[in-house]
């Protein structure tokens, strides 16, 4: 895993809540192999980054969001062909401004994530998008436009004074 976010914020700022980017204070990510093993290294990519920013107590919401995306992107997103030792075709996104953290997962379908109709909640699986509206400020999806293929999905965290006000 490497990271290479100069290059890949660019089109996730697409579908995101208006920001000012002059105010990112940080950004990172790192590609993720077509296996279900990938969502440790995620996690561990996700506290690594956490800590170099100093946002350590953030790490429990953000890493039970970043693990419901990048699973999701695994299960739902990838072609069933797609070979297990291939060029990673998930990436992950963190990006750290002032007052916010997102984070995004790339993959290769452009079909939106959809919630389960379920009341269930016991159930094993189903519950990903519930988590991730549950502990994130706000999540959302958009497509790639341009020479990437595919869509994002993203997530918000509200930090500091925005989070404190409410916004």
């Amino acid at each position: 895993m490497g990271t290479n976010g100069s290059t890949m914020l660019v089109p996730l700022r697409q579908g995101l809540p208006p920001i000012d980017p002059s105010a990112v204070t940080g950004s990172a990510s790192c590609a993720l192999p077509a296996r279900y093993e990938a969502v440790r290294g995620a996690r561990k990519f996700t506290r690594s980054t956490l800590c170099q920013w100093r946002l350590e107590d953030r790490f429990d919401d953000v890493a039970l969001v970043v693990s419901e995306l990048v699973t999701n992107a695994l299960r739902h997103a990838l072609p069933p062909d797609t070979p297990r030792e291939s060029v990673p075709p998930v990436r992950l996104h963190l990006m750290h401004w002032n007052s916010r953290l997102v984070c995004a997962v790339r993959d290769p379908s452009r079909e939106g994530p959809t919630a389960r109709e379920s009341d269930d909640f016991s159930a094993e699986s189903g519950r990903g998008l519930f988590l991730v509206d549950s502990f994130s400020d706000d999540w959302g999806w958009h497509p790639l436009a341009g020479p990437l293929n595919g869509k994002v999905v993203w997530a918000l965290f509200r930090l500091g004074d925005e989070q404190d006000a409410g916004l």
